[in-house]
């Protein structure tokens, strides 16, 4: 079990907390909400609704207003002098976002109480009309709706109140997905008698304060209203009845014929807003005095409301600007005329769950079996694919798919994948150290294996020659030379990594390898081949090769050569003129080849050039004044040599670098080919044991 655990832990904590987010999102606490609410707002503010006219013109209760009535609530006459001059030219309906809870201390009667005068005082004054009483049949004569509002507490004014609607439900009962509150505040029971219809202004609860939706339906008293968009709709067209269709999870469409509204499964409309208009208002007073166009509420639907600041009716709204109250209402009549509203579809909901899950399941898994900077990559995919398909919904079906959340998940997965790949490499970065630290303890025994590689070159050192300077006891280079024909040679220059008699063994195989089939005259390609798979054969964990190989022939000139992920060759002329052929191939030893196409090898004539190839123990080794040689380092050596042969290139470089350190930092190892002299040198010394392969041959 422990086993396991080490193992798949990674897996089983990844899974874990996958289920804990999900079921986080299905509890939907109201700091969930508020992440959704992030997608849903960015929606509108980044394509807001764009209208230049409207069906709904606001009549405003604003400063103007005050400053020529006084202090708010007005006198009944006032709105029955405003309800007169715009009935008179036939609006569809209007609506009253403002209650009449009290009556008027403005009429007679109330005048009368106010100051305790008898009648025998006030002569006929007491016959006068009340202002509510023409207020009164000033509703009576227009297609009016006023406000009623949900309320936690009793009204002192309160009655027995009902709804002007008739509700006809089709598939269940509505009352069982609908917002309920258990009173309702609205105005005098003599006004309310009067109207047309009777329009909740009922917002729900936002714990940012911004009106994002509303209920089209909702119940006081346990008796059903509708939004004042709604009724101001069915008394505009004349319809008694609204229309409820339900299914098995609830309200899933609202009729106030001809217009039929989707909602959410407890009748709630999502508001699309639209940039403020300033041309929907008018002020209360010009509407007071007949200063307006009458075609500017023909068969208009009009709402009367207050935004002045004293008034404290106004709202935020997803677009991040505050509003009237009674715009918000304005919104909604003209979502509903045009089907311009949002729709948050419950399959949407179950669609954003496991999308979440699949895409978190897919970003964790491959973040724990590829690099890094591809998981990276695979993230932002994710990223860019969720935001596409949210904005894509709402833009083409009006519809609100919660981005923020999913993301949200694709974020912490993610980071919970990163943690867990870092510990893992962490844990493989530790183990290479303790090996490294046992390879330096075995490098005395390695150094008998490493020397005995290097071949006696002395005879060709006329056009090539190289030199190897060991760090250490122990060197991790090796160069070779090999004599085909009398015109062709093969050549080679590399670097293993590791050190110690792993190490050795490790080149000792490379170097029987390169030798035995340099011998039998095969292409280059295929000695290399050969090479990288006999190594990769050896199964030598950890370790590979980076090289160069070659073959010239001395009377053409032409050079092949294969740089396996060695340092760049470096190639002049007699003018000094410098050229770096960089490395197109990984080290060998690493993957198996499967052909010889496999191999990447270049071609070079060099007549009147050189070719150099040297270690990175060359380019990072350390001049007497502390810094890096460096490839511009052995560039600038070669341009301060009156003598280019190889041989002089070589031991130039070697003695730069060797210059009396008590320890060099790494081995120091170089090669130069010249074809300018290609003449043999005659042995000085007797040949070597017979047991050793002869150069010449």
């Amino acid at each position: 079990m422990k086993a396991w655990l080490s193992k798949y832990g990674n897996y089983v904590t990844f899974f874990i907390l996958l289920f804990l987010l999900i079921s986080i999102k299905i509890s939907n606490p109201s700091f969930v909400k508020s992440i959704s609410f992030i997608s849903f707002d960015l929606y509108q503010k980044i394509f807001p609704l764009e209208k230049n006219e409207t069906e709904v013109v606001i009549i405003d209760i604003d400063e103007k207003s005050l400053g020529k009535f006084g202090q708010f609530p007005w006198s009944r006459s006032v709105f029955a002098k405003i309800l007169e001059n715009v009935n008179a030219v036939n609006p569809k309906a209007i609506g009253f976002d403002v209650f009449f809870t009290e009556k008027d201390k403005q009429s007679p009667k109330e005048f009368l109480k106010a100051y305790n005068l008898i009648p025998t005082d006030v002569g006929e004054i007491q016959n006068l009309k009340g202002h509510d009483e023409i207020f009164k049949e000033q509703l009576e004569k227009s297609k009016s709706v006023t406000a009623v509002l949900g309320s936690t507490v009793p009204s002192h004014s309160n009655y027995d109140r009902k709804s002007k609607a008739r509700f006809l439900a089709k598939g269940g009962d509505p009352k069982k997905f609908t917002y309920s509150y258990p009173y309702s505040i609205g105005s005098l029971e003599m006004l309310e008698k009067s109207v047309k219809g009777l329009g909740s202004i009922s917002f729900l609860d936002q714990t940012d304060g911004i009106i994002r939706s509303l209920p089209l339906i909702v119940q006081f008293e346990k008796k059903m209203y509708p939004t004042m968009g709604l009724e101001m709709v069915r008394v505009a067209e004349k319809q008694k009845n609204l229309y409820v269709e339900m299914n098995e999870v609830g309200i899933s469409k609202i009729s106030a014929r001809p217009h039929k509204i989707l909602s959410d499964p407890n009748g709630i409309i999502w508001i699309k807003y639209k940039k403020s208009l300033k041309s929907q208002y008018i002020s209360a007073s010009s509407v007071f005095d007949g200063k307006f166009d009458e075609a500017r509420f023909k068969d208009k639907y009009v709402l009367i409301g207050a935004s002045a600041q004293g008034l404290f009716d106004l709202v935020k709204t997803p677009l991040g600007v505050t509003i009237p109250g009674v715009e918000v209402h304005a919104n909604v009549i003209e979502n509903i005329l045009d089907q311009s509203y949002l729709i948050r579809n419950p399959n949407t909901y179950v669609f954003e769950l496991i999308f979440s899950i699949l895409v978190a399941l897919i970003t964790f898994l491959l973040s724990q079996k590829i690099k890094p900077k591809y998981s990276l990559s695979v993230f932002f995919g994710s990223l860019v694919v969720t935001i596409i398909i949210g904005f894509s919904y709402f833009l083409l079906k009006s519809e609100l798919v919660d981005i923020s959340y999913p993301i949200f998940i694709l974020t912490i997965t993610f980071l919970t994948g990163l943690y867990f790949r870092f510990i893992e490499e962490n844990k493989m970065a530790l183990a290479n150290l303790q090996k490294e630290a046992k390879l330096l303890k075995e490098r005395e025994l390695a150094g008998g294996v490493q020397k005995s590689l290097f071949p006696n070159i002395e005879r060709f050192e006329n056009f090539i020659y190289a030199k190897n300077v060991p760090a250490r006891d122990v060197s991790g280079d090796y160069y070779d030379v090999v004599k085909v024909s009398s015109n062709e040679y093969f050549f080679t220059l590399a670097d293993v990594s590791g050190k110690g008699i792993k190490a050795g063994m490790y080149m000792a195989k490379a170097s029987s390898i390169f030798r035995t089939l340099s011998n039998l005259s095969y292409p280059l390609e295929k000695v290399v081949f050969g090479v990288n798979n006999e190594l990769v054969e050896a199964k030598f964990k950890g370790m590979f090769v980076t090289a160069v190989f070659g073959k010239f022939n001395i009377e053409t000139g032409e050079v092949n050569f294969v740089n396996a992920g060695h340092e760049s060759i470096m190639v002049f002329d007699r003018n000094k003129k410098f050229e770096f052929i960089k490395s197109e191939m990984p080290p060998i030893g690493i993957i198996k080849y499967f052909t010889e196409s496999m191999v990447k090898s270049n071609k070079i004539n060099l007549k009147d050039k050189t070719f150099v190839v040297y270690t990175d123990g060359v380019t990072e080794g350390y001049l007497k004044n502390g810094q890096e040689l460096g490839a511009e380092g052995v560039q600038e050596i070669v341009k301060d040599l009156q003598n280019t042969t190889p041989k002089v290139i070589v031991d130039s470089i070697a003695e730069k670098l060797d210059w009396g350190a008590e320890k060099l930092r790494d081995d120091i190892t170089c090669l130069a080919l010249n074809l300018n002299n290609t003449e043999l040198i005659k042995p000085a010394k007797k040949k070597r044991p017979e047991n050793q392969e002869e150069d010449n041959k």
